[in-house]
């Protein structure tokens, strides 16, 4: 790795998702976004849904979607444990939207405080994507 890069790595459930050297990750944290730079202090932060980009110089080179999760950062690594995670290309509009009508519909019939989170959850996430596309 390059002293004036950061290595990051992108994990979900399923696979590894990236790996590599960036000048830069910006990762959406519950209190905001935050820029993730070589020497930067150590820290953990919860993931929101929305997006991680990657940068090359000041460009974006890539565009990941997350649903939420967890992220560790050290002065050498950026890495984010996914709940759930995908490129924002790849995101198939009609689908969120469809997604997400059918979570407030599940919020409009939860019976119980456990139906209502997991519906609110999938609403917070879908909305998320949406923007991501938008």
């Amino acid at each position: 790795m390059a002293e004036n890069k950061v290595e990051f790595e992108l994990v979900s459930p399923e696979k590894l998702l990236v790996s590599k050297d960036a000048d830069m990750v910006v990762v959406p944290g519950v209190e905001g976004d935050f820029g993730v730079l070589p020497r930067h202090a150590p820290m953990i932060s919860t993931v929101r849904p929305g997006v991680i980009s990657i940068y090359e110089g000041k460009t974006v080179i890539e565009r990941i979607f997350v649903a939420g999760g967890v992220a560790e950062v050290t002065p050498t690594r950026c890495t984010v444990l996914a709940e759930q995670a995908l490129p924002v290309s790849d995101i198939d509009p009609a689908a969120a939207k469809q997604s997400l009508q059918d979570a407030r519909e599940d919020l409009a019939d939860a019976k119980t405080d456990s139906e209502r989170k997991a519906a609110e959850r999938q609403i917070a996430v879908n909305t998320a994507m949406i923007q991501a596309i938008a």
